[in-house]
């Protein structure tokens, strides 16, 4: 009986254990908190009023911005602050982080406590220079978990995929803002945050016609989904539901059919593809 009793003891600590790493995983999986992804540009009272209602701060809470993709980070946080301080009380504080400050405790626990984050425009991989593989990305990554929203404009919305696009060719050494084709292993990816899965994320694209880039980021990466986000527009990510923002359109490309490589300069065949246009208002679901 003595045996049996521990048995049974011991069957419901495996359950208790089982069950707290089930739910510590469905909230990893499922983060309490919000994502709005801004496509560059001019970002409107009317957009960032949406980003303040999005984020539901209370008198306590504060306001983080990070500006560390950008070549001139206090002009950013500048900009930034000049417009906020319009719309909310809420205090807004610039962290700009780089190698010294990474491993600074209370600077982390900060950044990890405020309700709403923004991440700055400028240069997507000087950002994850600095923040990559650092207590700077755990905090941005529990914040996020824990309810806080995330935000970023241009770099600082390509920063949120885990397949990060720098903006850069394999196959041709110089830069342009826009892709004269679409070939295979050309497109230039790195570790970006990770915060939305299995999207990968261009900026400003309608106004820098960045089709074949998008295009290109679909062929290395076939099961992902690729969403284009027009200048003065953003995303707003709830879990696996975006709705959009702001003044013009997003464009979301999948599901790419029989890509064919072919030819030494290494041109794609894409047999059949799904396209689809949203504006304002609408929503769609991501896997």
């Amino acid at each position: 009986m003595k045996k049996l009793s521990y048995s049974i003891l011991d069957c419901k600590r495996v359950i208790t254990i089982f069950l707290l790493l089930f739910c510590a995983s469905s909230q990893a999986q499922n983060p309490k908190g919000k994502l709005f992804i801004i496509g560059g540009g001019d970002r409107s009272d009317a957009l960032m009023t949406q980003l303040i209602n999005l984020a539901e701060l209370t008198t306590q809470d504060y306001i983080v911005v990070l500006p560390m993709s950008s070549g001139e980070p206090i002009e950013s946080f500048i900009y930034f602050k000049s417009q906020f301080e319009k719309l909310t009380p809420n205090p807004i504080i610039m962290m700009n982080y780089d190698k010294t400050m990474v491993n600074n405790k209370v600077l982390n626990d900060s950044l990890q406590n405020a309700k709403l984050i923004f991440i700055s425009g400028g240069d997507q991989t000087r950002f994850m220079d600095v923040v990559k593989n650092t207590p700077v990305y755990t905090a941005i990554h529990k914040a996020y978990e824990n309810g806080s929203t995330i935000a970023g404009t241009s770099a600082g919305a390509a920063v949120m995929c885990q397949h990060m696009i720098t903006g850069n060719q394999k196959l041709q050494t110089k830069y342009s803002e826009t892709f004269d084709n679409i070939r295979y292993d050309n497109l230039e990816t790195t570790v970006g945050l990770g915060l939305i899965k299995n999207v990968i994320i261009d900026q400003h694209f309608m106004k820098r016609s960045r089709y074949n880039r998008l295009l290109s980021a679909l062929v290395e990466f076939p099961d992902h989904i690729g969403i284009g986000i027009d200048e003065s527009t953003a995303l707003i990510v709830r879990n696996k539901e975006i709705e959009i923002a702001g003044e013009s359109e997003v464009v979301v490309v999948k599901k790419p059919k029989g890509i064919i490589k072919f030819r030494k300069d290494n041109l794609v065949s894409i047999k059949k593809l799904e396209m689809a246009i949203f504006i304002e208002g609408q929503k769609f679901k991501i896997k």
